[in-house]
């Protein structure tokens, strides 16, 4: 999305093949961005427009399961003087909007949606400086409010409860735009352009979690994993892993496009409980299932506080990860925004359901990689949308394990 309002031709390796991604790009080429096609070992090459250069498209942009597509944009979109409807597939439909829409509106844009949901119906303009405090610590949120001041030419200040995810600061910063971060604080001030840009996207961190997890269970320590992003503000599972006992070694340190990159080696695993308090869930809420999936394997009970938020994910995931390791053997409950886990050591048989969620999918998948378990996915195509070589990439890991059935 930066690259799409540069002053020029942008060039990046390493970028996801993934449905997520392929979303973004149609978007903003439907916006009048040359994109070229996104696809696993070739260069994405973008044609930057300037800050002003996005145009009205002529159909509805379809940001299909990618929640960090349609709040971006609507960010993006709110300085543009035209009309644009966003819309996505179901599963996107039903998550909330008004977090993003509600400061947008007092910025200046239009913001009309349906119930709270997709489809939006968005007509941009003139917006007005805004200092906002956000009641949820969300990347979305601030980046939405962040890309909307860049086109704007305006300044934004923002507040969080818990510092969130800081990837849109980083790269800002990175492209000389004034971006100041003071504890849960960000400010922006007006830019007049921004540079092409280039380089090498860092690995995602999400996705190598779940073969960071997969090893442990199966006990290897000859895994590697090159080219990891490890920002802080996305590693809270490898700080929660380490006081269920696991080793993770970080090498090979390096910096591409503001982030810290790194090779990432799973080492030893004594299972043990854990607790997460709500100031962390920001810092690995896409993993919260994962690290519930190997608390089944860690004796004792393991509590996740404050992890409301999965409610309103793909899925209400906090309920279905519940649910489906209660269905496996393992006995796991929640009590409003609070998850417990009871470790296990018996046999875990069964079928998860996961409403097409790609996160329960690959959580769950991992479990079952456990040599006394019995797991299968109802629906394993759902991880297309962030992580196609998943099985790939398991089926590998495991082939190279004396455990492996």
């Amino acid at each position: 999305m930066l690259a799409a309002v540069s002053d020029g031709d942008c060039a990046f390796t390493g970028a996801l093949a993934a449905g997520d991604t392929r979303s973004s790009a149609a978007c903003l080429r439907a916006l009048g961005i040359r994109i070229s096609p996104i696809a696993d070992g070739r260069a994405v090459r973008v044609s930057g427009k300037g800050l002003g250069g996005l145009r009205k498209p002529a159909r509805r942009l379809q940001c299909g399961n990618s929640g960090t597509t349609a709040r971006l944009l609507m960010g993006m979109l709110a300085a543009s003087p035209f009309e644009v409807t966003l819309t996505g597939d179901a599963s996107l439909r039903r998550r909330p909007m008004e977090r993003i829409a509600s400061p947008l509106r007092t910025m200046g844009a239009r913001i009309e949606l349906t119930q709270g949901r997709l489809p939006a119906r968005e007509r941009g303009g003139r917006l007005t400086p805004i200092r906002y405090a956000s009641p949820v610590a969300s990347a979305q949120v601030k980046s939405a409010l962040l890309l909307a001041a860049l086109r704007g030419g305006i300044h934004v200040s923002l507040s969080e409860p818990v510092r969130s995810r800081d990837h849109t600061e980083r790269l800002l910063g990175t492209l000389g735009v004034r971006c100041r971060v003071s504890g849960v604080v960000v400010d922006l001030d007006p830019a007049d352009r921004i540079p092409p840009f280039g380089g090498e996207i860092p690995g995602d961190f999400s996705s190598a979690a779940y073969l960071i997890a997969a090893a442990l269970l199966l006990g290897r320590r000859d895994v590697s994993l090159e080219g990891v992003g490890v920002n802080p503000t996305r590693t809270g599972f490898l700080r929660a892993i380490e006081r269920m006992g696991a080793s993770v070694e970080a090498t090979a340190v390096r910096q591409s496009l503001g982030e810290p990159v790194a090779t990432l080696t799973p080492d030893t695993w004594r299972p043990g409980p854990v607790e997460v308090s709500p100031d962390e869930v920001p810092g690995m809420v896409d993993e919260i299932p994962l690290l519930a999936c190997l608390a089944a394997r860690a004796p004792g009970t393991s509590v996740f506080r404050g992890v409301g938020e999965l409610r309103v994910k793909e899925s209400d995931r906090l309920a279905l990860v519940a649910t489906n390791l209660a269905g496996l053997g393992c006995r796991a409950w929640t009590e409003g925004d609070t998850l417990w886990v009871e470790g296990t050591e018996a046999r875990l048989e069964g079928r998860i359901r996961t409403e097409g969620d790609h996160r329960l999918a690959m959580a769950f998948s991992v479990l079952g990689v456990d040599t006394d378990a019995a797991v299968e996915v109802d629906d394993p195509e759902c991880v297309q949308v962030s992580y196609p070589g998943f099985f790939r990439d398991l089926r590998s890991l495991c082939a190279g394990s004396r455990h492996h059935r």
